[in-house]
């Protein structure tokens, strides 16, 4: 908020012209976002029954309780000055009156930090038990929402301890050293309830007063959550409202930090591709030299020169503001993602190095014990000859863009905005890949004809429609990319292939084969070994195990390839939960995700994506889904006869 200090020349009292703008707004429905005299800003999105307050004490010492309010859609924070009280309370009732002829009743909950020897400080930073006194009038009546509000501020957890909740009725609703901004003779005319909450400030040094930002954040986040829902349970007990969910009650208006933050993030996001800057650019000349060398010896691989400064990248990426975006859930997001970036630029500035593996780990993880029994599993399952399908030919490079192009008209038609591009490349190797949102074509690119459909859903289907699904929202992190998006992308890509009918077994064989190389790459194994044990172990062929262990080393080694085989047993576990399939298109997002996605859908910060995967209209992709969804695992993606082998061994 800035300095709390009177600024030489500004009004200590509120203005009957301050009032009238409020409520000339709020009876438009517009947005109410207004600086108040000394210090504060009142808030209110829109139209809404409720009004969280806090006043700040003269003298000071109260750092960061004001921001246990301002995650709500209608907050005042303001000066406790003498001065301004009777102005205060003039503005509240004033808001308080407009929204009850509106909504039929209003409902103000006053916060406050706990002071004095009775608040638990003397105990020191290390006690991070949360304490509650919810303070209600003896005649207030807050209907469903006082068992509520006790339940959900019980239910949240810090440091691992679950709070103490008191309930006191009392005669005032306020802190003591403040008057009630709204007696309780004008409450009952008004229809309006009120309620204090005095919270112990765990989240402040007892003695410096510094903020513990992380503890504060948890905090805020947990009284959020129990805000929201009393505000739900009091507007569908005592309004004639019926909202859906507790989220419809949530911000939607974004703020100029949040826009700020966006754009600096995905600036950085979208100023290099960790993976086009870690794919060899001589990959076919690498690949005849092992193969001249009698695989005996790792080839020399070549990158491509940096277009960016590390440093400089660095220093962008931390200035943007994240700690003034209000929302919790935004600011959970965009920190989430600030982190990951920044182990991605160290990646960059360690390309061809022994310390991006570590770095990689950090990234992409490695691979877990059950993971890497499914992937053996599944090895053991299908035998090391079994087809790829259909004997229908090859396509090359140029026959394979002529099949994408007709796909993107498809999703253009559904959506005009979307302009991928197709690009054939003779600086990547043979295969497909796809980058902010255009696919990419090795020159040298030769697949079988019956693996085409399978791929085209795969990166178009997918990785294409969910970028352009991203660039229709108004964060630009939907398109490039939430943390950790890697593994459900995959996911989905590979079960999109599954549902068209084109996952083959050796495809299956072949994302198998990458968690293993992955686990020998972490498991310290060398590019000949990891080599050798796919082909001699694991039944790969040479060609085969030589396209393995060259991804799965390149760079100094990258553990990304093991989320392919990863994402897709998540996203079965979450399918077999009987959760929709659809919400996962949105963007670019991680299974973690999903509870905020669906936040902030409900409070229509999100908009429904535009494009819409093209099988998912088809009879039997939507069998399979079915079967899905009542818990068929990986190994009925197996097909009969390896799903048998599968169990005999299983």
């Amino acid at each position: 908020m800035g300095s709390r200090k009177k600024k030489s020349g500004r009004s200590e009292t509120i203005s009957t012209c301050f009032i009238a703008s409020v409520k000339e707004r709020l009876a438009e429905n517009k947005a109410v976002r207004r600086k108040l005299p000394v210090w504060g800003r009142l808030h209110i999105d829109r139209q809404l029954p409720f009004l969280c307050v806090y006043r700040h004490p003269p003298a000071g010492g109260d750092s960061g309780t004001e921001r246990l309010v301002t995650s709500e859609a209608a907050y005042l924070i303001a000066s406790g000055s003498s001065r301004l009280q009777a102005g205060l309370r003039e503005l509240v009732g004033s808001i308080a009156a407009a929204m009850t002829e509106r909504f039929g009743a209003f409902l103000i909950v006053e916060v406050w930090s706990l002071k004095g020897a009775d608040s638990g400080e003397a105990a020191g930073p290390e006690s991070m038990r949360p304490r509650f006194r919810l303070v209600v009038p003896a005649r207030s009546d807050l209907g469903t929402a006082l068992p509520s509000f006790e339940k959900h501020l019980g239910g949240i957890r810090i440091a691992r301890q679950a709070a103490q909740v008191a309930v006191a009725r009392s005669a005032g609703w306020s802190p003591k050293r403040f008057p009630p901004l709204l007696s309780e003779e004008d409450a009952g005319r008004l229809n309006c309830a009120v309620a204090g909450l005095e919270v112990a400030p765990i989240y402040r040094n007892p003695v410096g007063g510094e903020i513990y930002p992380a503890v504060l954040r948890q905090l805020r986040r947990g009284l959020t959550k129990a805000l929201r829902r009393t505000f739900y349970d009091f507007v569908r007990s005592r309004t004639s409202r019926l909202p859906e969910h507790y989220h419809v009650l949530g911000r939607r208006a974004l703020v100029k930090a949040v826009w700020e933050v966006d754009g600096r993030v995905a600036e950085v996001s979208d100023s290099f591709d960790l993976l086009l800057q870690i794919t060899p650019t001589n990959s076919a000349a690498a690949r005849r030299e092992f193969e001249r060398g009698r695989y005996q010896k790792k080839p020399l691989f070549h990158y491509r020169p940096l277009p960016v400064d590390p440093v400089l990248l660095k220093r962008r990426l931390f200035s943007a503001p994240v700690e003034r975006i209000e929302d919790p859930a935004l600011a959970e997001i965009f920190r989430e993602k600030i982190d990951e970036l920044d182990r991605r630029i160290t990646m960059l500035g360690d390309i061809n190095t022994r310390r991006l593996l570590q770095e990689s780990i950090q990234v992409y993880g490695k691979v877990s014990g059950d993971l890497m029994r499914t992937a053996e599993e599944i090895l053991r399952a299908v035998p090391p000859r079994a087809r790829n399908g259909r004997g229908d030919g090859y396509l090359d490079a140029d026959g394979f863009a002529r099949l994408a192009r007709e796909e993107l008209d498809h999703y253009r038609r559904q959506w005009q905005e979307l302009d991928a591009d197709i690009q054939i490349r003779d600086d990547i190797p043979a295969g497909l890949m796809v980058s902010r949102g255009s696919l990419l074509i090795g020159a040298g690119t030769r697949l079988a004809a019956g693996r085409a459909e399978a791929l085209l859903h795969h990166e178009v289907g997918t990785h294409v429609l969910t970028y352009y699904n991203g660039r229709a929202q108004s964060l630009r992190q939907l398109y490039s990319g939430l943390a950790g998006y890697e593994a459900l992308q995959e996911g989905i890509a590979v079960l999109a292939e599954y549902l068209v009918g084109g996952l083959s077994r050796v495809r299956m064989r072949l994302l198998a084969g990458r968690v293993v190389a992955v686990g020998h790459l972490v498991d310290g194994a060398s590019f000949v070994e990891t080599f050798r044990s796919l082909r001699e172990a694991h039944g790969f062929s040479s060609d085969g195990a030589l396209t393995i262990t060259m991804r799965v080393f390149r760079g100094g080694g990258l553990t990304k390839d093991a989320v392919y085989l990863k994402g897709l047993v998540q996203l079965l576990d979450y399918l077999g939960e009987g959760r929709p399939l659809e919400p996962l298109f949105i963007g670019k997002i991680a299974l973690g995700h999903v509870p905020i996605i669906h936040e902030l859908r409900m409070r229509g910060v999100l908009r429904d994506p535009p494009l819409r995967p093209r099988y998912l209209d088809r009879e039997e992709a939507a069998a399979k889904l079915a079967r899905l969804r009542r818990g068929a695992c990986l190994r009925d993606l197996l097909g009969d006869k390896a799903a048998r082998r599968s169990r005999s061994h299983g």
